[in-house]
């Protein structure tokens, strides 16, 4: 028969891993210094980060000679014309901001494998003070990480460019009409089903440097522990499936709240729709960050429950 111990962690049986995830959750919650240590560790990355973006691109507009006029006077009301509008502006400004991502998207992508790697670190023995430092194969075990999802953003941006010449270019290059709802169909459809794909096999890039914390191991060592954990894989699998519809119900969730004023765009002002806009934003990066330290929790129980 199946076995939870008294905190609900799962310790012997075929108990789903989300039944145990459900306790996960509460107890986070009931710590909440874990995802506050979360928000201290991503936010000292990414309120830098910003503001250095900010600067570069204060930089590239006073540089480049654009219609403010017509971006101003675009409108949700006049879609073609609003994309004609960015389509020149974005010819106008590609040419600096791909200059500028040649060194700065490398040096912002190795600061954060670094950074991300001792804050994990952070975090995990926050949560169990028997874990090991190993930031150094953290940092290496990030940056495999980092690599596949910059991979995974390739493929689905190579997607989006078949979708618009099957829907739009193609069509308007032979003389037809675009069409906008099959285009923005299959752009849904694909990026729900790429990002779904991801959640199902990147769960061993993310338990792999919790084995490195939890056995003292080394990169290949805890990669290779991370594909032998026997009747445990499934259920690691399981909670990684659901973080990514979580993840993806947040995104949808944040997208609704950040469309709610357009209807009243005509009443509205952009002072207001900023704040709106930086408020929705926030309160996703929280709960985004909650479920981080969530899903990291939850494979800590697991792992302890079954001790591989």
């Amino acid at each position: 028969m199946d076995q939870i111990s008294q905190d609900g962690v799962v310790v012997a049986g075929t108990v789903r891993g989300t039944q145990s995830f459900v306790h996960t959750l509460s107890e986070c919650w009931r710590r909440p210094s874990l995802t506050a240590l979360e928000v201290l560790w991503r936010w000292a990355y990414g309120i830098p980060a910003l503001l250095i973006l900010r600067y570069e691109a204060l930089k590239i507009l006073q540089a480049t000679p654009l219609d403010y006029g017509a971006l101003r006077s675009m409108t949700v009301l006049d879609p073609m014309a609003s994309a004609v509008t960015l389509a020149k502006a974005l010819a106008l400004l590609l040419p600096p901001v791909l200059h500028l991502a040649l060194w700065l998207a490398p040096l912002l992508v190795v600061t954060w494998v670094v950074v991300s790697s001792v804050g994990r670190t952070i975090v995990l023995r926050r949560a169990d003070s028997r874990m090991h430092r190993r930031i150094g194969t953290l940092i290496v075990l990030q940056a495999i990480r980092v690599i596949a999802l910059l991979g995974s953003f390739a493929v689905w941006f190579w997607g989006m460019e078949r979708v618009a010449e099957w829907t739009v270019t193609g069509p308007m290059a032979s003389g037809g009409e675009p069409n906008l709802v099959a285009y923005f169909s299959l752009v849904i459809v694909a990026t729900l089903g790429l990002f779904t794909l991801w959640a199902v096999m990147s769960w061993a890039l993310s338990v792999a440097p919790l084995l490195a914390m939890l056995k003292g191991l080394g990169v290949r060592a805890s990669l290779a522990a991370a594909f032998r954990l026997g009747p445990l894989k499934s259920k690691l699998v399981e909670i990684n499936l659901v973080m990514g519809i979580v993840k993806i119900a947040l995104i949808v969730l944040a997208m609704v709240f950040s469309a709610t004023p357009l209807p009243f765009e005509s009443v509205t002002t952009p002072e207001f729709l900023m704040g709106w806009w930086i408020g929705v934003t926030m309160l996703y990066l929280l709960g985004s960050d909650f479920f981080h330290v969530a899903r990291q929790v939850a494979y800590l129980q697991l792992w302890r429950a079954y001790e591989y």
